[in-house]
C-alpha cells in the first residue's frame, strides 16, 4: 500500500479482509512517523508488535514486544511507561467506559505523584474525570476489583444482566460487602477454582434481581419467585371472576411464570 493507493469505493468491505487492515495500519504508522515534526512532543506508535518512537527512545522495553490485541489495554501500557518516565500529569481520551474502569484500577500502581485524567465521551455528555482521585474516593481494595465486576456486570466481551445495568450491579455490590474479597481473588489468580467463589457472586446475582429475598442458592430463588408469581396470578384471576387457563402449553402460563433466572439469558443488545 503506497500513499498513491485509491481509496476503496467499498470501504466496509476492503477492512473485513484482516490482510488489508495489517497493510493500512503500517502504512499510517510509518506516514505518521514521517510527517510528525514537534520537538516539545513525544509519538510513540505500533507497527505490528514493534514500537515507533519519534524523538526516539532510549529504552522500550517496557512496551515492545506490543502484542496486546485491545487498545484499551494498550492506552494503560503506554500510561505506565509515561508514568515510569517522570510524567506526572497524563490524560487518556476515550468514548469507551473499560478504559475508565481500567483507569481507576491501575492509577494506585502508577508513581505516587501522577495524576490521570481521562476525557470522556462527546458532545454534550463530554467530561474530564480524575481517575486518580475516583480511585481514593473507592479504596485500594474496591478500585483493584472494579474490572472484575465490570466484567461481571457486563463488557465488551460479556453480556449484561436482562434489565440490570451498571447502577443496579453498584448498588448491589454496596450491599454485599463480601464480594469485594470475591472479585479480588478472580482479579488476581485467574486458576481459582470456582467452588471457592461462586457461592457468593451466586448470592449478587440473587440480589441483582430481588433484593429482599435470603436465598442464596439460585434454584431457591427460582422457586421462590415462581411461588410468588403463581400466588400472584391465582389472586388476580379470582378477584376478576375469571377462571384460570391450564399452566402448560398457554403462552400466558409462561409469561406469569418467567422465573428469576429465566431473566438471567444475557442480552446481546446490551
Amino acid at each position: 500500500m503506497v500513499a498513491e493507493t485509491a481509496i476503496p469505493r467499498n470501504w466496509q468491505d476492503f477492512l473485513r479482509v484482516d490482510s488489508n487492515k495489517t497493510e493500512l495500519f503500517r502504512f499510517l504508522s510509518h506516514a505518521l512517523l514521517m510527517s510528525f515534526d514537534f520537538e516539545d512532543k513525544q509519538l510513540v506508535i505500533t507497527d505490528g508488535e514493534s514500537v515507533l518512537s519519534k524523538p526516539p527512545l532510549q529504552d522500550t522495553t517496557s512496551l515492545a514486544p506490543c502484542n496486546h490485541e485491545e487498545a484499551d489495554i494498550r492506552m494503560l501500557l503506554h500510561v505506565a511507561h509515561a508514568a515510569h518516565h517522570n510524567d506526572n500529569k497524563i490524560l487518556i481520551r476515550t468514548v469507551d467506559t473499560a478504559v475508565v474502569v481500567l483507569a481507576v484500577s491501575v492509577v494506585q500502581c502508577l508513581e505516587p505523584v501522577t495524576e490521570l485524567w481521562l476525557a470522556f465521551g462527546t458532545g454534550k455528555s463530554f467530561r474530564y474525570l480524575a481517575a486518580h482521585t475516583i480511585a481514593h474516593g473507592l479504596g485500594p481494595n474496591k478500585a483493584r476489583a472494579l474490572p472484575m465486576l465490570h466484567s461481571l456486570s457486563g463488557c465488551d466481551t460479556v453480556s449484561s444482566f436482562v434489565g440490570h445495568g451498571k447502577k443496579t450491579a453498584w448498588k448491589t455490590w454496596k450491599s454485599l460487602p463480601e464480594l469485594t474479597d470475591v472479585l479480588l481473588k478472580l482479579a488476581s489468580a485467574p486458576s481459582v477454582k470456582p467452588e471457592d467463589v461462586m457461592p457468593t457472586i451466586e448470592r449478587f446475582v440473587i440480589l441483582l434481581y430481588d433484593r429482599c429475598t435470603t436465598k442464596n442458592i439460585l434454584k431457591e430463588a427460582k422457586c421462590e419467585t415462581n411461588s410468588a408469581n403463581k400466588s400472584s396470578s391465582r389472586a388476580t384471576c379470582e378477584a376478576s371472576h375469571v377462571p384460570r387457563r391450564p399452566c402448560m402449553g398457554t403462552d400466558t402460563a409462561s409469561q406469569s411464570n418467567t422465573s428469576f433466572t429465566d431473566q438471567l439469558g444475557l442480552d446481546q443488545d446490551r
